[in-house]
């Protein structure tokens, strides 16, 4: 009987693994033109968000055929073409302005948007900016309907086109429009749902202002405290096209209840609010 004996061989020496140091590359902080353009896209790129653009259009065109097949030869201008166009805008505005905080919430997208930019702030700051845009390029968008609307108007009556809208007020008027913009926007970062937002502003536009008018009617006391604390009513001169230092002063005031404070409570719920 052969015997074999196994003689335990001198364990290996182990030696310890290389660390291979790796340096984590910081990376780059998203433009905030990246971001302003995705919220861009995001205002078009719906079904409904491109009818609600294309609104503004649509409306504008029809406002101004309105104009020229209805009214008399005598109010074929500028102005009266202006204010036909701003009447439907002062409404699709508004609701831009609020569906592009709250879709966010009623599309429930706004986990994946703060996911990719953790920064709430700088996502809102590019809403408020693209919605700003919107606002601005929409009038003057009008600002050419209604040219238009003025210089065929005038060739179908056989009458000379009248100009009666000066740059200045123009650019009261853009920022009225811009402001009722951004009124939507505020009442969006407040309350954060589509369908509230909408009634809300629709109760302040529809509903608040008469209410005022009346208590101002029977009271004399608010009649002269009206114009500081009345967003709507501190707002009507700009449309008009002057405005006094003192009309500047009532639309500060009012400004600073109804919009800034509001915004800044919005931005302060929206940044520490849970997105599910």
């Amino acid at each position: 009987m052969t015997t074999t004996v196994l003689t335990p061989s001198a364990p290996a020496t182990s030696q310890p693994d290389a660390v291979v140091g790796r340096t984590r590359r910081p990376q780059p902080r998203i433009p905030l033109t990246r971001i302003i353009g995705v919220e861009l896209r995001k205002m078009f790129n719906t079904r409904s968000g491109f009818w609600l653009m294309a609104s503004l259009v649509i409306t504008n065109v029809l406002a101004t055929a309105a104009i020229i097949v209805f009214a008399p030869d005598d109010q074929l201008t500028f102005d009266n073409f202006a204010a036909a166009i701003g009447a439907p805008m002062t409404v699709i505005l508004p609701m831009i302005g609020i569906l592009a905080v709250t879709s966010e919430w009623s599309q429930r997208s706004g986990l994946t948007t703060f996911t990719l930019v953790p920064h709430r702030g700088r996502v809102l700051h590019a809403k408020f900016l693209a919605a700003t845009t919107v606002g601005v390029v929409s009038m003057f968008v009008a600002l050419v309907v209604g040219v238009l609307g003025t210089l065929l108007g005038s060739a179908v009556a056989g009458v000379d086109p009248v100009w009666n809208v000066s740059a200045a007020h123009f650019a009261l008027i853009v920022l009225g429009s811009v402001l009722g913009m951004l009124f939507g926007f505020m009442l969006g970062l407040v309350i954060r749902n589509s369908a509230g937002a909408i009634v809300t502003y629709f109760v302040y536009t529809l509903v608040l202002p008469p209410l005022l008018g009346l208590m101002a009617a029977n009271q004399r006391w608010f009649a002269d405290v009206q114009p500081w604390v009345d967003y709507s009513y501190a707002q009507r001169p700009l449309f008009e096209g002057t405005l006094t230092s003192q009309q500047w002063q009532h639309l500060a005031a009012s400004g600073v209840v109804w919009f800034l404070l509001p915004m800044a409570v919005g931005l302060f719920v929206v940044r520490r609010a849970e997105v599910k």
